[in-house]
């Protein structure tokens, strides 16, 4: 896949603005801006300019100026992709922009793939593998958790965790191997008591990179909170409330929602997906029941499931309270549930307490008095949800795995791994311990890119933005 030819593309987002990048990369890059580029100092050449410069000029089309630049220089080794790199500053007008990319195209530049530039970085040793996949996830980061995640990636924490666990492995691999080439001696060239601590320590490192993905998915992905209960308990009114805005149509008609609303909302740096559902009731009306199986949908997908009742219900008597609360308990037994009284601003003092008992003899269940549409409460119900979301290990800076592809790479060593911490609790031979051993270092491999495929490498940068 190393390829020797000369790529470009624009860096900056499409569409015009006031300045955009136009990035070369390959072993010409330099010579092919030099080609167009006619300098406000004299007789000054690009080809013979230092590295990591900056040049004012024109870019030429024969005796046709198309505009005036800045052109960066950055000479192998010492780029992004590890090969020479211009990059092109100009104004920012889409005519610009492309009248200057067809000009290199005709020089000799092609249009570069998606990705392409970092999987050159990769090719060239710049970047391993999870370096260059936690790229796509710096830009794609939209809260400070997931930025702070996709940072501490491409600075190597998760990479070099994993490459000091596959060199540990490795030296006793070699050590086992070579016992097998003096099978007829029965020498022990590996310690086994050592070897059996480094396999319990590469065993909890394993698991605990694991359980992080827990966390890491929804910080990556947003957590999904379903919004759930009858109509016109206030569903729409408290969305609009959590977002600030009139993001959902509220209205004393029964059924308005006819379908679900989603937005986010980012707290303490988490990102939130807040999903405002079809009231649940008996109907007949055909669109509605649709509405309300989709709200069910929604709840089997959300991590939290906010449940509202309106204080109008419970003035008099409040049993009603617990029989719906077991209903969704019993139908999602392990999912966080928030109960929400809503409405609080017309319930008296008595019937606040009188709420207040009923819901605290449910052991462990988490509920709050609140008005949407005064907003009390409100930020007491973004603290609730702050609350399911661990964020000590991100407080803690430790290393959280948000890419599926290393969580399942890292499964499969772990099995591997376990089958080897069996084969010494049973004293099994170094053969066949050897081939367990062989497979758990092939996932590790997986994860860094020691060992990768051509299909595998198109899979990654084919959801990278073109320029990148």
């Amino acid at each position: 896949m190393i390829n020797n030819d000369n790529i470009v593309a624009l860096a900056t987002a499409s569409g015009a603005g006031a300045v955009a990048i136009i990035r070369i990369s390959g072993p010409e890059a330099i010579t092919i801006a030099a080609s167009c580029f006619k300098s406000v100092t004299k007789n000054k050449e690009l080809t013979s300019q230092k590295t990591h410069t900056i040049h004012l000029g024109h870019i030429v089309d024969d005796k046709r100026t198309i505009d005036e630049v800045l052109v960066s220089i950055f000479k192998n080794p010492n780029s992004y992709t590890g090969e020479n790199v211009i990059e092109i500053s100009c104004h920012g007008s889409v005519y610009i922009q492309q009248e200057i990319i067809q000009l290199l195209l005709r020089k000799g530049c092609r249009m570069a793939d998606a990705g392409e530039f970092t999987l050159r970085a990769f090719l060239n040793g710049k970047l391993d593998l999870s370096q260059a996949e936690a790229v796509a996830d710096l830009i794609a980061s939209d809260n400070e958790a997931s930025h702070q995640i996709a940072m501490q990636q491409m600075r190597g924490g998760f990479s070099s965790e994993i490459a000091k666990l596959r060199e540990e492995l490795m030296n006793f691999a070699s050590l086992i191997e070579l016992e097998l080439d003096f099978a007829e001696e029965d020498v022990e060239f590996a310690d086994r008591s050592q070897f059996k601590a480094l396999v319990e320590r590469i065993s909890f490192v394993l698991k605990r990179l694991i359980d992080s993905f827990a966390v890491g998915n929804v910080i990556k992905n947003g957590i999904p909170v379903a919004i759930v209960g009858e109509p016109n308990v206030g569903k729409s009114t408290l969305l609009n409330a959590l977002l600030n805005e009139e993001r959902a149509i509220v209205s004393d008609i029964a059924g308005t929602t006819r379908d679900t609303i989603e937005d986010e909302l980012v707290i303490e740096g988490i990102g939130f997906r807040f999903i405002d559902t079809a009231g649940i009731r008996e109907t007949e009306d055909v669109v509605e029941s649709i509405g309300i199986k989709k709200t069910f949908e929604k709840m089997e997908q959300a991590q939290v499931v906010v449940l509202l009742f309106s204080a109008e219900e419970f003035k008099t008597e409040n049993q009603r309270l617990t029989v719906e609360i077991e209903k969704i308990k019993n139908r999602f037994p392990l999912k966080p549930l928030v109960i929400i009284i809503n409405k609080a601003d017309i319930l008296t003092t008595t019937e606040k307490e009188s709420i207040n008992v009923t819901l605290s003899a449910a052991e462990g269940l988490q509920y709050l008095l609140l008005s949407a549409k005064t907003g009390v409460g409100v930020e007491e119900l973004k603290e609730k949800l702050i609350g399911f979301v661990n964020t000590g290990a991100l407080r803690n800076n430790e290393t959280i795995v948000t890419n599926t592809r290393h969580y399942d790479s890292l499964l499969k060593a772990f099995e591997e791994i376990d089958k080897v911490k069996s084969g010494l609790e049973m004293g099994l031979s170094g053969d066949l311990m050897a081939i367990d051993i062989r497979q758990a270092l092939y996932h590790f491999g997986e994860i860094t890119g020691e060992i990768t495929s051509d299909d595998l490498l198109g899979n990654i940068f084919a959801n990278f933005c073109i320029g990148k």
